[in-house]
């Protein structure tokens, strides 16, 4: 199948990409309005940006209206401070609840009953019970014309990192963190590590297999086909 993406709409052409780009890291990044409003809300669409300074890189669309601009850009963007929290296993379902759409009023840390811990630098909390997060200021936005996309890229000013997990060799003992990252638009539990080469009969085991559920859907399950999903990103209900 070879597809030219300019023979689809912006909806369809985030399936190919959510649907292809596999897994996606998740932050949950949580933000403070002018107002002194805390919000939290995951983005998938992130990787890092640079090393010397450590730097992230956010992609954020509008709101599920095509047109207003989510909070967690426009406190960023005013702001200049948000926070990447790591999303793990035990705070799934908080992380999807926040991807609902909230009135900008709501503090969103008290709506899902996620506890909050001050940062040292920047003004927005980070997620207590995350094992690492990552205080970031911004270095820029990047918006692409008649679009209401922006990348947003943030400076690491300062790691918090779990003490048991930050190992005497100065790495992160990353087989001990039940992280989850996205598969379009549902979750996978990071639950195995290798080096290569593997032995032939791995390989032969995992040909043609597909992914075991850890929930009670039925293989080929999608929310893509439900009424709540949204090409925002967001979750509609």
């Amino acid at each position: 199948m070879i597809i030219d993406p300019a023979d689809h709409d912006a909806a369809q052409n985030y399936k190919f990409l959510i649907g292809s780009i596999l897994p996606r890291p998740i932050a949950w990044v949580s933000t403070r309005s002018v107002d002194g409003v805390d919000n939290l809300a995951p983005v998938s669409f992130f990787t890092a940006a640079g090393r010397k300074p450590p730097r992230v890189h956010l992609s954020l669309q509008a709101r599920s209206d095509g047109e207003t601009l989510k909070d967690t850009f426009v406190n960023i963007r005013d702001t200049k401070e948000f926070v990447v929290n790591l999303a793990v296993l035990p705070l799934a379902h908080e992380l999807h609840r926040s991807s609902f759409e909230f009135d900008s009023g709501v503090d969103e840390f008290e709506a899902l009953g996620v506890a909050k811990e001050p940062c040292v630098v920047v003004k927005p909390p980070r997620v207590k019970e995350s094992p690492i997060s990552f205080e970031c200021v911004l270095f820029h936005i990047f918006g692409g014309e008649g679009s209401n996309d922006h990348a947003v890229w943030g400076e690491v000013v300062r790691f918090h990192i779990r003490d048991d997990l930050y190992l005497d060799s100065g790495r992160i003992d990353t087989a001990a963190i039940p992280v989850i990252g996205r598969l379009a638009a549902e979750y996978t539990l990071v639950n195995n590590t290798f080096t290569t080469p593997l032995h032939d009969s791995v390989l032969t085991a995992y040909d043609g297999r597909r992914m075991d559920r850890l929930d009670d859907h039925p293989d080929g399950f999608s929310p893509i086909d439900t009424s709540a999903w949204s090409p925002s990103g967001a979750t509609l209900r």
